[in-house]
C-alpha cells in the first residue's frame, strides 16, 4: 500500500527530507535500488517501472496508490509505476509535469504522485486530487488523499517532525518507517475493504508472510548539492535483506 512522509521546506538549504515504506505482495518480482544511468531507483519487473526515485540532477518522485474496493478497482491501461521514471527521465518542471498528467490521468490505475526538485513540490491524485503545490511543513501520504488523517499518517508524520527537530541523521530517519505498531481497530479508517485487510495495513511497516513492507527509503534534496537516497530491503519476516543501499558512497 506504500507511505510516504515528508518535510518539504523550500526555503532551507535541505528543502525536502522523506522517510518511505514500499508495501508490495513478497511474490512480485523487483531489483533493489540502484544507479541505472543517472537515475537512483529500484525496478518492479512486472510492469516496469518504479515507486521512487532521484536523478542526478536534484528530481524526485514517488507514487503510491490509492486504496479502495475490489469492485470499484480499475487497473488502468498504463502503470502507475511508469510515472515517476517518466518525471525522472524528463526536463518539465513539477508544475507543467502535473498539469499534462491531469489530462492524462484516466489511463493509470488509482495513483497518488509527488514529483519535485529543490525549488518546486507537487501533488497530484486521480481520486479527488487536482494538481496543487506542496506547502511548506510536515506531510503524510499514504493510500488516500495527501494528509488524510489516518492513524498511521498521523503517528508517522509525528515521528518525522520529532526526528527532524532531534537533527537526526540521514539514516536515522529510516526509524520513522521501521514501526509496527498496530492501531486499535475502532481508529481504522472506513476504505471498503473490509477489517481483515484494514488490519494487516494498518502498521506504519507491514509484515505478513504474502505482503507486507518490501524495502524502506529515505530522500533528501539539498540546494547546492547532489540529492541522495537510501534503500532498506526487507524478507517477508521483518529481517533485512541484505546491507543498506546507498546513491553515494
Amino acid at each position: 500500500m506504500c507511505i510516504v512522509l515528508f518535510d518539504w521546506q523550500p526555503d532551507s538549504p535541505t528543502p525536502l527530507r522523506m522517510a518511505a515504506n514500499r508495501d508490495e505482495f513478497h511474490a512480485r518480482p523487483a531489483e533493489p535500488a540502484r544507479w541505472r544511468g543517472d537515475i537512483f531507483c529500484g525496478l518492479d519487473l512486472t510492469a516496469g517501472g518504479t515507486w521512487l526515485g532521484i536523478h542526478r540532477n536534484g528530481r524526485i518522485a514517488v507514487v503510491t496508490n490509492y486504496r479502495e474496493p475490489i469492485a470499484e478497482r480499475q487497473t488502468g491501461e498504463r502503470s502507475r509505476g511508469l510515472l515517476p521514471l517518466a518525471f525522472l527521465e524528463g526536463n518539465d518542471s513539477p508544475e507543467r509535469f502535473c498539469q499534462a498528467l491531469a489530462e492524462e490521468q484516466h489511463r493509470y490505475g488509482a495513483f497518488n504522485l509527488l514529483v519535485g526538485t529543490p525549488e518546486s513540490l507537487w501533488y497530484i491524485g486521480n481520486r479527488g486530487a487536482p494538481p496543487q503545490a506542496v506547502t511548506p511543513g510536515v506531510h503524510g501520504l499514504c493510500n488516500g488523499l495527501l494528509d488524510d488523517p489516518w492513524p498511521k499518517v498521523q503517528r508517522a508524520k509525528q515521528h518525522l517532525a520529532n526526528a527532524i527537530t532531534a537533527n537526526c541523521s540521514t539514516e536515522q530517519l529510516m526509524e520513522v518507517v521501521n514501526d509496527h505498531y498496530q492501531p486499535p481497530d475502532s481508529e481504522l479508517p472506513d476504505t471498503g475493504v473490509g477489517m481483515e485487510l484494514e488490519r494487516l495495513v494498518a502498521p506504519v511497516f507491514i509484515q505478513s508472510p504474502g505482503y507486507g513492507t518490501r524495502a524502506s527509503s529515505v530522500a533528501e534534496l539539498y540546494r547546492h548539492s547532489d540529492p541522495i537516497m537510501l534503500e532498506q530491503g526487507w524478507l517477508p519476516d521483518g529481517t533485512a535483506d541484505g546491507a543498506l543501499r546507498r546513491s553515494h558512497p
